[in-house]
């Protein structure tokens, strides 16, 4: 068997999609993104093929060392990007022609179904408690929330308080039996980080999510303490993950559609077994990239919980089950999805419905906040 093509489709809301194709005739499917750098990465995609055009699909572990160490250059959002929807529609292919789902590949299954979270906002707390109680009723045990909205470097002492009133409010009506996830997306600084995560104890957070930049990780030993630490969306590779995991953070989110792929997430789940640090695979992206990470779940011991965004509000218009043959695979149940049983990712994806989308385009790109100064502010 013999890779012949590689196509890549850029769709709406901000997705990428790729198809491998086999000289068999089987085709395997991925979503490699870098959000709001569409066009750079489906560009990264089509270099990576040259490399891939004749290998034998199911030389997966060659097919990777391949992506990632022929270059001189390595690593980053792009490349790694590039590697991860490549790598995810690599296994794809290899589980229909051995005509099984991904986790039994990966050792078989631990579980026998994903207990999923969705996303309620929060930078804007008007609509916080009508978006939790909308989820709540959808099933859903747990949910996360922004714990800001546009944040100073240094905070004075309403914005504090208005952090710790929109997180007891969703405390409020989730109780205690449910539970919160806390994002600062980045956009505190390691001063108000301090100052706020111990706030934040009293409500019990499953997590907190970034609670610095990336590039600050470095410092993040800082701010353990009682309320576990989550972090790795930007993150993407084993070596980018050990320092954090030496500074004892609680939880690892590396994406599926950025951190190499299958391939690469499996390796950094187990790194992070070796701290007793659960893995949250992070998933605002599609289908493609939710079966990814779900292939991941049934197969990992140490998993915790898996985000998802069906119905968050970037796919208006388009969502996650418009490019599937059958959408039921992605029915929730008591906030659960149960073990998928298809071959490869476990989905069939709507060739037609891709490529209709494709024609007409998506090109999202991340907003741009300012502080009232008008200086730049972290989105």
């Amino acid at each position: 068997m013999k890779i012949t093509k590689v196509e890549t489709f850029q769709i709406a809301p901000r997705w990428l999609f790729c198809k491998v194709s086999t000289d068999e005739g089987v085709s395997g499917w991925g979503e490699p993104l870098v959000e709001g750098r569409a066009a750079t990465t489906r560009t990264a995609v089509h270099e990576l093929a040259d490399l891939l055009l004749g290998a034998n699909p199911l030389h997966l572990e060659d097919c990777w060392q391949l992506m990632t160490k022929a270059g001189f250059y390595r690593g980053g959002p792009v490349l790694s990007s590039a590697v991860a929807g490549l790598d995810q529609a690599l296994w794809d292919i290899t589980g229909k022609v051995r005509g099984a789902p991904v986790h039994e590949l990966l050792g078989g299954p631990v579980r026998d179904r994903v207990r999923m979270y969705n996303w309620v906002g929060g930078d804007e707390p008007a609509q916080l408690a009508e978006s939790i109680t909308a989820q709540v009723e959808r099933g859903f045990t747990a949910l996360k929330m922004n714990a800001t909205g546009r944040f100073r470097r240094l905070s004075n002492r309403a914005e504090v308080a208005a952090v710790l009133e929109r997180v007891e409010l969703a405390r409020g009506l989730l109780g205690d039996e449910r539970d919160l996830a806390l994002d600062f997306h980045g956009r505190v600084s390691m001063a108000d980080a301090a100052r706020l995560i111990p706030l934040l104890e009293p409500y019990h957070p499953l997590f907190v999510e970034e609670p610095v930049l990336p590039e600050y990780l470095g410092l993040i030993g800082r701010l353990v303490g009682p309320v576990p630490l989550a972090t790795g969306e930007r993150l993407y590779s084993r070596a980018e993950f050990l320092p954090v995991l030496n500074n004892g953070i609680s939880v690892v989110q590396p994406d599926l559609s950025h951190a190499g792929g299958i391939s690469e997430v499996r390796r950094i789940a187990a790194l992070a077994e070796m701290f007793d640090v659960p893995l949250a695979p992070h998933c605002p992206l599609g289908p493609i990239a939710l079966a990814a990470c779900l292939q991941i779940a049934f197969a990992t011991p140490n998993f915790l919980i898996q985000e998802q965004s069906l119905g968050i509000h970037y796919n208006v218009g388009n969502d996650l089950l418009d490019y599937l043959v059958d959408p039921g695979v992605f029915r929730y149940v008591d906030g659960h999805i149960e073990r998928l049983t298809g071959p490869g990712l476990g989905i069939d994806i709507d060739e037609d419905a891709v490529r209709r989308a494709d024609e007409l385009g998506g090109d999202w790109h991340s907003p741009v906040w300012r502080h009232t100064d008008g200086s730049l502010a972290e989105w």
